[in-house]
Parts: structure tokens; C-alpha cells; sequence
């Protein structure tokens, strides 16, 4: 691909990840929202994640399908329009206040960013060398992080700029509230519209497959996929329970700014997508650094279950437990950016069947972290179950070491 080409869509794709960044870390700040709205307690609230990222596994393969007519180029103005067709379903949902309606418009935005996905991620793996992959994935997983710092600070500007906080919502007429989220889904809308228009009528290339000896060989027949997939679904559990849970986990221990710790996280991935960007593959092969990530995790975790919950000896100014927790970040970051390009190299014209079976893995997200909060219940010690997250590490290690090079089931 010419270089002119290459550097346009590198900058497309970019704002294809900064949407993806924004549009879900926008839940974080709608659960409380709507909890209040619709009148729900915490389990109902959750069911804001469930919709968004239900989409995910039960639309990829069908979108996959639609993709291979499309194309890629029209697949992911396909992707930005159903996203459109979603921000406005929060009108109808707004007005009536109705808590299903709000789901469907979630579900819907989750369908959009399921074909936004499974064409992007390939696509920025096969823009250039399959070795320098994990690095342009890196570059695009710095502008996503970006997004989710960005979102919740403008949905508070632009909803609560006049009630005061959020514990003052409790307070505020509830038909009110509901009416606040018109406005700004309907710029995030036209936003998405015009983005839709530009990616259609973009000089963006199509990517082109040569033929290949696997034309009628089913997805599942390539066992690199099939792993990759089952590693990324436990990579995006531990991702979640790192970032999500170490608000809880601090303030079981009573730390003051627990609700903010999850920045600590999202610190230690940016350091790890900048390692990524900088290391790979000049000096750091993507097969080691993914082993790197696993190993690196599993030790994070030994750290968070012995270590001192009171005592700080790291620079975060954390107990020492809690910046374990935080230092998974750095671990996870390169997780996702080395799978990709392990995974559907040599893939031809299977790879968006095989992008699709990779972004149903996100519902790794959604399972795992809901077996970490079991066995933290009936354990009743939420330091030792991060120990849980073990096998998550083990699969990766597993795909970086063996799994990744597997051409046959047999091999």
C-alpha cells in the first residue's frame, strides 16, 4: 500500500478508536444515570453493560457476513450509521422513560461498533508489515484510552452542568433528567452521520485478499483463530477486573479516593501501549511481548494477594496491593495488540470471519468479572480471589508460547 495511502488511513482508522473509546466509556457514566431515571437497583443498572456488550457475541458472525459483501471500506460506514440509527433511539427512549427502550438504543450503538470492529482491527493489522502490527494497534489503543478519559468529562459538562454532582440527581425530577440526554445524542448522532459520509466517500482503501488454498475451509479449522479468540476472552476479563474492580477493592480498604483508582490503571496501559509503540518490533518481537504480558501479569498477581495492604513502597503513594492491581494495566496493554496479528495472519479471505470470532471473545468482559465478585463473596477475601485471574494469564501464556503457531489441530 502506497505510503500517502497508508498514513490516510492510519489517521481514519484513528478516529474510528477514538468512537470506540467514547461510545463505551459513555456506560460508565450512563449506569448512574438511568439507575436514577428508570428507577433501578444496582443488579437492573448493570444491564446497561449486558445490552452494549451482548452485541458484541451475538452480531459478530452476522456482521462478519455483511462485511464480506460490503467490503471494509463499506463496512465501517455501515458500522457508523447503524451507530447513528442508535444515538437517536435515545430520543423515543428519553421521552418515554421506559428502561427497554434505553437498551435497545445500547444494543443497537453495540451493533454499529461490532462491524466498526471487526473491520478496523484487521485493517489496521494488515495496513503494513504483519511484525509491525502490534504497534500501529498499540497507537490506536493510545487515542481509545484518550476517548474514555475524555467522555465521562464532557457527559458531566454537558448533563450535569447544572445540578451540581451527581449525588444530586437523587433530587432532580427524573422526566427532567431523562430530557437532558436528547440534546447531546442528537449531536453524537449528526457527529456520527458526518463521519459515516466521510469514510463512505474517502479515498480509503479496500483491502484486497490473493486467493488462497483454505477457499472452503471453515473458521474453526484454523486453530490459531479458534485459541485466540478463547485468549481474549480471558484477556478482556482480567482487563475488566482491573480496571473495574480496584475501585471496590480500595475502598474496602478504606482508601479516600477510591473512586478514582481506576485512573491508575488506565495509567499503567498507556505506559504499556508506549512500549508497543516504541519497542515493537525494532527490539521486541510480538510473541515476546505477549509472553512478556502474561508473565509480567501472573507476578502482578502474586503481588496484589501478598503484599501489604497498608504499607506503600511504590511511587503511586497505593498500599502496596492496590498498585499491583494498578500495574495489571501495564501487563494487559499489549495483550490485545499481539493476539490480533498472531491470529489472523495468513488468513486470506477468512479474516473477516476470523476478525468476527475474535471480537465475540469481548464477552469475556461481561462473564469473568462476575466470577472474581463470587468468589470474593463466598471467600469473603477480595485480595486473595485477584488470584483467580491466574488461568486468565495461563491462556495467554499458553497462545504466546505454543497456541499462535498451530496451523492444524493436529499440529
Amino acid at each position: 500500500m502506497h505510503k500517502q495511502s497508508s498514513f490516510l488511513a492510519m489517521i481514519i482508522i484513528g478516529v474510528l478508536f477514538f468512537i470506540f473509546g467514547f461510545v463505551t466509556w459513555l456506560n460508565g457514566s450512563l449506569i448512574p444515570y438511568l439507575k436514577v431515571i428508570c428507577d433501578l437497583n444496582e443488579f437492573e443498572a448493570l444491564f446497561v453493560t449486558f445490552a452494549f456488550y451482548i452485541a458484541y457475541t451475538v452480531m459478530a458472525l452476522p456482521m462478519a457476513v455483511i462485511l464480506e459483501k460490503t467490503g471494509y471500506k463499506k463496512g465501517m460506514a455501515l458500522g457508523l450509521f447503524v451507530m447513528s440509527l442508535g444515538s437517536l433511539l435515545f430520543i423515543p427512549a428519553a421521552l418515554s422513560g421506559e428502561f427497554l427502550v434505553f437498551l435497545a438504543a445500547l444494543f443497537t450503538l453495540g451493533t454499529g461498533l461490532t462491524i466498526l470492529q471487526t473491520a478496523s482491527n484487521p485493517y489496521i493489522v494488515l495496513l503494513g508489515p504483519i511484525e509491525s502490527a502490534a504497534m500501529r494497534i498499540s497507537i490506536m489503543g493510545l487515542i481509545n484510552k484518550s476517548a474514555g478519559v475524555l467522555a465521562p468529562l464532557l457527559f458531566t459538562a454537558l448533563i450535569l452542568s447544572d445540578i451540581g454532582s451527581s449525588s444530586q440527581l437523587v433530587s432532580t425530577n427524573t422526566q427532567e433528567l431523562a430530557y437532558k440526554l436528547i440534546k447531546p445524542y442528537i449531536i453524537m448522532s449528526i457527529m456520527l452521520l458526518v463521519l459515516t459520509l466521510f469514510v463512505w466517500f474517502s479515498s480509503l482503501p479496500e483491502l484486497e485478499f490473493e486467493d488462497d488454498p483454505y477457499d472452503d475451509e471453515n473458521i474453526f479449522g484454523f486453530p490459531r483463530v479458534v485459541l485466540g479468540a478463547l485468549a481474549l476472552f480471558f484477556y478482556v476479563g482480567i482487563e475488566v477486573i482491573a480496571g473495574d474492580t480496584i475501585g471496590l477493592y480500595g475502598q474496602s480498604l478504606g482508601i479516600a479516593n477510591a473512586t478514582a483508582l481506576t485512573a491508575y490503571t488506565m495509567s499503567f496501559m498507556v505506559a504499556g501501549y508506549l512500549v508497543g509503540v516504541f519497542f515493537i518490533p525494532k527490539f521486541l518481537s510480538q510473541e515476546k511481548a505477549l509472553v512478556s504480558s502474561a508473565l509480567l501479569g501472573i507476578f502482578f498477581l502474586f503481588g496484589v494477594a501478598f503484599s501489604s495492604t497498608t504499607e506503600s513502597h511504590i511511587i503511586t503513594g497505593l498500599p502496596d496491593s492496590v498498585a499491583f492491581v494498578a500495574m495489571l494495566g501495564l501487563a494487559n496493554a499489549l495483550v490485545w495488540p499481539t493476539i490480533w496479528p498472531l491470529a489472523l495472519q495468513d488468513l486470506g479471505k477468512h479474516t473477516a470471519k476470523g476478525s468476527a470470532l475474535l471480537i465475540m471473545a469481548i464477552a469475556g468482559g461481561a462473564v469473568l468479572p462476575l466470577v472474581f465478585g463470587k468468589v470474593a463473596q463466598i471467600t469473603a477475601d477480595m485480595q486473595m480471589s485477584y488470584l483467580v485471574g491466574i488461568v486468565c494469564y495461563v491462556m495467554i501464556l499458553f497462545y504466546g508460547l505454543k497456541w499462535h503457531k498451530m496451523t492444524g489441530w493436529r499440529a
